[in-house]
């Protein structure tokens, strides 16, 4: 019996949206809010976009998360709370410095015109090298990749050239299936 590889599970590029790097945040929001719609039959909505430069290659990606994170005016002048706490820095410690900011104080008419100005360009997460995976590697590599570097999904690479997505939501079901095969 053949092992399976990540290209054996991973999501073709095709199948996801993808949005040029010069539309605005408001078009990228737009085109992300069908996935918090329910399954449509069985297909599940994808929780990113694959951000394309002017000759259609992928340059990054932008989740809704990202999305958030942008609309959060002084978002980025406090550190990622998830680091800290790895330092031993408690919420309790942390919340005082987040009221101070006020975050969402502003007007919501001021988050549109926000979103309606600021370029996708901007917020580009341009992927790191460990969220690459060759498409011929093991799922065994995929999940390490996935688990200990607290990824939500890689890149599915043939050669230089991205040609997937591998989610951890269908590395979990893979995870699951294997699971549920097992005498125990």
């Amino acid at each position: 019996m053949k092992m399976k590889t990540v290209k054996d599970i991973m999501t073709p590029l095709s199948e996801y949206e993808t949005i040029s790097m010069e539309a605005t945040l408001y078009e990228a929001a737009m085109a992300l809010e069908p996935a918090q719609q329910e399954f449509n039959g069985d297909h599940v909505h994808h929780r990113l976009l694959l951000i394309v430069d002017e000759s259609g290659h992928v340059v990054g990606k932008l989740s809704q998360l990202d999305v958030l994170r942008a609309l959060e005016p002084k978002g980025e002048h406090v550190a990622n709370s998830r680091s800290l706490r790895r330092f031993g820095v408690s919420r309790d410690y942390l919340r005082p410095m987040l009221m101070q900011c006020r975050f969402w104080e502003q007007p919501l008419m001021d988050l549109c015109k926000a979103a309606g100005r600021l370029k996708v360009k901007r917020l580009i997460h341009t992927p790191l090298e460990g969220e690459f995976v060759d498409e011929n590697a093991s799922l065994a590599e995929a999940v390490h990749q996935l688990a200990l570097e607290h990824h939500q999904s890689l890149l599915v690479t043939r050669g230089k050239e991205i040609v997937g997505i591998l989610r951890q939501r269908d590395m979990f079901r893979e995870v699951v299936e294997t699971l549920s095969a097992c005498e125990l």
